[in-house]
């Protein structure tokens, strides 16, 4: 146990998650209010806003796999610096940018760097840790979003209560500080110096990879798991998309139910997320079923949103019985990101790392850009549908993860190498065992 808890020390890993917790604070400033917010820095109409933020996020999607490529040419952690500064200076220049091609200049570069920033972040994780570190990090690095987010909510609320509408500027340079901050933070992290997490060949030198895109094509495990993850991420859109939707619509139920399901989801997001999957981990469980177990607690939190929908009790029952269906829902969130981001990180060669992970990406931009209108096409037809279709999806999923367990690398399915954890005797056979895909 003691050598474990060595391996999984990251150095700078408090810097880390105080840069994280930060930039959280400074996004969750800004989000919960982004036309309301935008249209009071700017000074420009609704519309114009609309549209503009509209097309740059469009924008950065596209912008996603240069994103990857420039991972795998100048590395996670330098790249992950010059994104806080560019969002430092995007934001301490939105109360300056009071004509429409400023401001879409500004949003543009801002949103190239927002979009990316995930694919680096992920990125960084595998450069700084490896193994069951990994996964305590996604954890943690999910806690501290929620909790930031949460904190900036509340902070705004207090900015705008003293300042009013000018408040708004002082939250666009309060983002700005943030940015920067978690930056000098983050730049403290120091990567590892060796490449011995994969079994693949090693990364060429002078940090030009051996292949581009059109190995991570090839990699057909890589790319089912990524389809997997598409699934799985309709369900994570579901919390902003359709359960407002589904209240207001089909339950009849008051707005303020909607704030309620948000609140009990970030508050246990931010206060058991790391206990969860810390006791996920420590089970020994495989990444691959450690996600599916996450998707499959999806399901079932769909499946209760059926019969919910069916019986339709009166407004005291539907409370408390959406409430129970949001904490099995988050529960399934807790449990299925620390592992899937774990595998997804563990699963993606060191040289190509960034291009994997940005394509990894892309099932999450996607299915958010698609559960807008997936979603209220399928509510007008009847309220139920939609969380029939996320439930046949999760479950799918999670079926999917199981099934490609031999066909991932084993040190992407496993937290920790069977060598670790296997008798002293056995020790010498370890790295070369294969988990039989029938094994529970």
């Amino acid at each position: 146990m003691a050598v474990r808890s060595k391996r999984e020390r990251v150095a700078g890993e408090r810097s880390l998650l105080a840069g994280v917790g930060i930039s959280a604070i400074g996004i969750g400033m800004y989000v919960p209010f982004s036309l309301v917010f935008f249209h009071q820095v700017t000074g420009l109409s609704f519309a114009l806003v609309g549209a503009v933020l509209t097309v740059t996020g469009l924008a950065g999607l596209g912008f996603m796999p240069l994103a990857g490529s420039a991972v795998d040419r100048f590395g996670a952690h330098r790249l992950n610096l010059v994104l806080y500064a560019v969002r430092a200076l995007g934001f301490a220049l939105y109360p300056l940018a009071d004509s429409l091609p400023a401001f879409a200049a500004v949003a543009l570069v801002t949103a190239l760097a927002d979009r990316s920033f995930s694919v680096v972040q992920q990125s960084l994780i595998g450069e700084v840790a490896r193994g069951a570190a990994r996964d305590r990090l996604q954890a943690s690095v999910r806690a501290l979003q929620n909790a930031g987010m949460g904190a900036g909510g509340l902070l705004v609320s207090g900015v705008l209560a003293v300042w009013g509408p000018a408040g708004f500027a002082y939250t666009a340079y309060g983002n700005s500080l943030a940015f920067a901050l978690a930056g000098l933070l983050v730049a403290r992290v120091r990567p590892l110096g060796d490449a011995s997490d994969r079994s693949t060949p090693s990364a060429p030198s002078a940090g030009r990879p051996a292949a581009g895109y059109r190995m991570v094509l090839r990699d057909r495990p890589f790319l089912a798991l990524t389809g997997a993850n598409f699934l799985t991420a309709l369900g994570y859109a579901a919390l902003s998309v359709l359960f407002p939707l589904y209240i207001s619509t089909w339950l009849h139920g008051p707005a303020s139910l909607t704030g309620a399901a948000f609140t009990v989801n970030t508050v246990l997001c931010a206060g058991i997320g790391v206990l969860v999957a810390g006791r996920v981990r420590r089970s020994g469980a495989r990444r691959t079923r450690s996600a599916a177990l996450g998707s499959l607690l999806f399901a079932a939190a769909f499946v209760a949103q059926i019969v919910l929908g069916t019986l339709r009790p009166g407004p005291g029952v539907t409370m408390v019985a959406l409430l129970a269906v949001v904490v099995v829902y988050t529960l399934g969130e807790l449990v299925h990101s620390p592992a899937g981001g774990a595998l997804s990180v563990s699963a993606a060669p060191e040289a190509v790392r960034g291009r994997y992970l940005a394509t990894y990406s892309l099932s999450y931009s996607l299915a958010s850009a698609l559960a807008p209108s997936l979603f209220t096409g399928l509510i007008a037809l009847d309220g139920r549908l939609p969380w029939a279709v996320l439930a046949v999806a999760a479950a799918v999923a999670a079926l999917a993860l199981v099934r490609l367990e031999p066909y991932l690398p084993a040190e992407a399915v496993h937290a920790e190498p069977p060598a670790v954890t296997a008798a002293p005797g056995a020790a010498a056979a370890g790295p070369a065992a294969r988990p039989e895909p029938a094994a529970v």
